[in-house]
């Protein structure tokens, strides 16, 4: 058993810089809890993020078909408890006929043959809460005691590897926010929930277009500008499962009304899809530059611009008409009208000569 644990907690600390390792060891220690699987998840009153056995993907399905995704009464009591080892059911319900009145039991885990479990709690710097559980067969009956030693032995391994990661993700965050102060550029890193992970010392000193928040959000003070902003962060996610792509770069108005600086809400992928600390993107705010015309491309991939669209824009900023505009592209005033509205709805503006302002100021940021 002693090589077979310290092989085990080489493992756990692997998860620290391999996240896709949690699976596999929480495999191995469903074994020591004799147990079906495993599950880590992040949460503050909602479940953030999981990982979990394959053998318990049924469990998540079954929490999603009845609307359970927020942590249920069984986090409240684990969390409520502050008890720095694992806890059994019977450490936070009286009896069975309690357990009942839960519908995580009644719902989802009764059903499917489960029922006992063995979980602890850990704090996090990120100020949410991890969560292991083991979910056992419930034919197999309550978690012994000697098993809740065996996994005490365990949880320090398991409490520092994840200290470690989401350690190790801040500051992931935090050097991608830097770089871009080498830059001169302000930025910040924010997670799936909006909440700010890291922000470099050039968009912390703005006072101007941006209004801090509690609990590390953040606000435009232009509130047509914030809306486009809290739209693009909530919808950050669906243009990767095919679904439309909110408005990623626009227009944020000073005192005057004016376009004082240019927003630009860039998804992060891959490397920060952790179960600790998710990065979901970047926000960087330029300031206005004297109207240009930029390149068509980079209008385009900038607002994700039809071709069209991004042909129209580009005209505008040059000072040209609709009518103008028309003329040389040998289609009617009517079609170009169209592609304005659609160069407005995408880049955030409600005016042309809003768009003209805004464009003027990406010229240097390809």
């Amino acid at each position: 058993m002693g090589s077979v644990r310290e092989g085990l907690i080489d493992r756990i600390y692997e998860c620290a810089f391999a996240p896709e390792s949690w699976p596999g060891v929480l495999d191995e220690i469903s074994e020591i809890a004799l147990a079906r699987g495993g599950c880590l998840l992040t949460a503050n009153s909602t479940v953030l993020h999981w990982t979990s056995s394959d053998s318990l993907t049924e469990v998540w399905d079954a929490l999603a078909r009845n609307n359970l995704m927020d942590c249920g009464d069984r986090f409240r009591r684990l969390v409520e408890l502050r008890h720095s080892g694992f806890l059994t059911d019977q450490d936070g319900y009286a009896d069975e006929s309690e357990m009942a009145a839960d519908r995580l039991y009644r719902e989802v885990l009764w059903p499917i043959g489960l029922g006992w479990a063995v979980a602890t709690a850990m704090p996090l710097p990120t100020g949410d809460t991890m969560v292991l559980t083991f979910e056992r067969d419930r034919a197999r009956g309550p978690v012994e005691a000697a098993v809740v030693e065996q996994l005490d032995a365990l949880r320090p391994h398991l409490a520092r590897s994840a200290l470690l990661s989401a350690r190790l993700q801040l500051e992931r965050a935090k050097a991608a926010a830097e770089a871009l102060a080498l830059l001169g550029i302000p930025a910040l890193v924010f997670n799936p929930d909006g909440r700010v992970l890291a922000a470099n010392p050039t968009i912390e000193a703005m006072a101007g277009p941006i209004q801090w928040r509690a609990r590390d959000r953040i606000s435009l003070t232009d509130a047509a500008a914030d809306a486009l902003l809290q739209q693009a962060i909530a919808t950050l996610g669906l243009d990767e499962a095919g679904g439309p792509p909110a408005v990623r770069s626009f227009a944020v108005r000073g005192a005057q009304t004016a376009a004082a600086m240019v927003a630009h809400v860039i998804p992060l992928r891959g490397q920060a899809r952790d179960v600790f600390v998710q990065c979901a993107g970047v926000l960087v705010l330029t300031p206005v530059a004297l109207p240009q015309a930029p390149p068509v491309e980079l209008v385009q991939s900038l607002f994700d611009l039809t071709p069209a669209e991004a042909r129209v824009a580009r005209a505008l900023s040059a000072g040209d008409t609709v009518d103008e505009i028309a003329a040389s592209g040998g289609v009617s005033p009517t079609t170009i009208r169209n592609q304005v509205r659609g160069v407005l709805q995408k880049t955030g503006c409600h005016r042309q000569t809003e768009v003209v302002a805004l464009l003027g100021g990406i010229l240097n940021l390809n």
